[in-house]
């Protein structure tokens, strides 16, 4: 267990940009005009952010005409279902643990 690994690897999603753009493609493929339109984000923004996603495997593209078309590797919607589960599951007493933390 790497320490870096981990804050690399979930750094993905507490950029709110880029955990923006996941929640979009969770409902499906995108392309960046779509993905702009349904988050708000500037293209470049949300351009960059596609990037990085995609560099980590995050997401995956391939060209439909001239637009690149985006979407959630399988691998990981599984992970981002699990996080969810274990999110939900145990919200209160993460809000607890960590707000006793802070003060």
């Amino acid at each position: 267990m790497s320490y870096i690994k981990y804050k690399t690897f979930f750094n993905a999603f507490t950029n709110h940009t880029r955990f923006e753009i996941i929640k979009v493609l969770r409902k499906g493929q995108r392309n960046v005009g779509e993905i702009v339109k349904e988050t708000g984000f500037e293209q470049s923004r949300v351009s960059h952010n596609l990037k990085r996603l995609e560099c980590v495997g995050f997401v995956k593209c391939k060209y439909v005409g001239k637009n690149r078309v985006y979407w959630l590797d399988k691998d990981m919607i599984d992970i981002i279902n699990n996080i969810e589960k274990y999110v939900e599951k145990y919200d209160k007493v993460l809000k607890v643990c960590f707000l006793k933390v802070k003060k």
